[in-house]
């Protein structure tokens, strides 16, 4: 590491920009994954005869950043690094997470049907009278990125409930049944249930972004669904022209 620092200080920056420079190169590179506890600030101070202040900063800094975590008492920690959805798209996760090279894995929670009084948000009389639930987690390479709960119309998707989820996704099914014409979102900040903290394995007090889309085949409507992304693993991003 003191040989990687001493590459940079011919550049001219502030120290602590050095430093966050080779930390964010190490990370990026992927010599540092996530989860993995970097040096503390005595073996960086050792390391690269820095002050304590000039590192702290550094640290500090690349946590705000969203690169660094800290555990009080313990130490800190490279950050999940965050991945990007779609969010004016309809898109299979399943494609996004296999697109960067990584591996999608589904978990389903529940399968099951319930009347539309049970819905967990106002659905209106717009999916009719029996509806299909499901709820999904997403994972990226092992690490939960996105809950998926989904609310079906069970008149027009009589066999919903009698497909593997581990091997396809929702979208998918639903999209080769009835292709999508249009749809609505909305999306929000919000903190998680504690079951929906317990799937995702964050904590109840992370933050995260819930995206509730309703579409539409024809005149019908096909599905509602409410995406739970944990703040610190994805972000929405999206793209449109005039």
């Amino acid at each position: 590491m003191s040989q990687e620092f001493a590459d940079y200080r011919g550049e001219a920056l502030p120290a602590y920009k050095l430093l966050k420079k080779l930390l964010t190169q190490r990370i990026s590179s992927g010599a540092w994954s996530s989860g993995e506890p970097v040096p503390s600030e005595n073996e960086m101070t050792q390391a690269l005869g820095l002050s304590r202040m000039t590192i702290n900063r550094a640290i500090r800094e690349l946590t705000a950043e969203g690169l660094l975590y800290r555990t009080q008492g313990v130490g800190t920690f490279v950050a999940q690094q965050k991945s990007p959805s779609a969010l004016f798209e309809v898109k299979n996760i399943a494609d996004e997470i296999t697109a960067r090279g990584h591996t999608h894995l589904s978990r389903v929670i529940r399968l099951e049907e319930i009347e539309a009084g049970q819905a967990p948000w106002p659905t209106g009389e717009a999916l009719g009278s029996r509806v299909f639930r499901s709820v999904l987690v997403h994972c990226d390479n092992g690490a939960p990125l996105q809950r998926e709960e989904r609310l079906v119309n069970a008149e027009v998707t009589p066999h919903y409930l009698d497909q593997d989820f581990t091997s396809t996704t929702p979208n998918v099914y639903l999209g080769t049944c009835h292709p999508i014409t249009r749809g609505t979102h909305t999306v929000e900040a919000v903190l998680p249930s504690t079951q929906q903290a317990q799937e995702l394995e964050i904590d109840p007090a992370e933050p995260c972004l819930k995206l509730l889309r309703t579409t539409w085949s024809g005149d019908t409507v096909i599905s509602q669904v409410a995406l739970l992304y944990p703040g610190s693993r994805g972000r929405l991003e999206g793209s449109f022209g005039i």
